[in-house]
């Protein structure tokens, strides 16, 4: 028997980062990286996010926080063409590198002036730092439900039933909204907007507030000493085929010479 009900019109808020394009960042000579010439993109982790509350239907919110690029045109022309009703962001130059507490706590200040949020969706990470915990901090400091490692969300009659996937199982919850829910890549294929979506965007709503519009304070409690490339390592170009015991002991010992 197949239990009828009334499925809630959801107003979902999608918390986005704008991160530098990969291929853009240049090594220099003393291992800095140069982000001169970078253009940003939404980060890789949050348009499976995106994706997860687009499906889910409602009011769906594309919210960010950050410097002048939150202001970006093309940056906000790439949330609203992804199937987000509207796009909100807290642009501060002082917002620029901040630690993930800070990210949180602005966050918070915008969906609380945003209001009437039943749900928030974080990608599992930033596509820069990849730290982890702006989702899971923001559901604390909202006194909301929290949760990470989301694999699959599924509408129920009195909230969602999210699966998450662990080390060795597959666990599955029934939570009551509202809730801060961080995504893994697996939840989803994110879509790749077409050329109506991205024409259509530029008529969607974009609201960007200055950060005393929001009434919140930064202290940012993370100082960045340094960024730094890894040196790179010419391949050894060395091939051992077999499997014999000789062989093995030769691998063994172009191993212990380099470690």
């Amino acid at each position: 028997m197949i239990e009828n009900f009334e499925v809630i019109e959801l107003k979902i808020v999608i918390c986005y980062k704008a991160v530098p394009e990969e291929q853009d960042i240049l090594v220099n000579s003393d291992h800095t990286l140069s982000f001169e010439r970078a253009e940003y993109k939404i980060g890789i982790y949050d348009l499976n996010a995106i994706e997860a509350g687009v499906k889910l239907g409602g009011t769906v919110i594309g919210l960010t926080a950050g410097g002048e690029i939150v202001n970006n045109s093309k940056m906000k022309k790439s949330i609203l063409s992804r199937g987000v009703t509207e796009m909100y962001g807290v642009m501060d130059d002082s917002l620029v590198g901040i630690d993930s507490y800070s990210t949180a706590n602005v966050l918070k200040a915008a969906i609380e002036k945003i209001g009437d949020v039943d749900l928030v969706l974080c990608g599992e990470g930033s596509g820069d730092i990849y730290s982890q915990q702006v989702g899971p901090i923001l559901g604390q400091l909202l006194g909301w439900v929290g949760l990470n490692a989301v694999s699959k969300i599924t509408e129920d009659s009195d909230g969602l039933v999210v699966e998450r996937s662990l080390e060795s199982e597959i666990e599955v919850l029934k939570v009551k909204l509202p809730a801060v829910l961080s995504v893994t890549t697996d939840i989803n294929i994110p879509r790749i907007p077409g050329l109506r979506d991205i024409m259509s965007a530029g008529k969607k709503s974009s609201k960007v507030w200055k950060l005393d519009e929001v009434g919140v304070k930064v202290e940012n409690r993370v100082e960045t000493l340094s960024v730094l490339a890894a040196k790179q390592i010419d391949r050894k170009k060395v091939i051992i085929e077999g499997d014999s015991t000789e062989k093995i002991t030769e691998l063994y010992e172009h191993l212990r010479k380099i470690l």
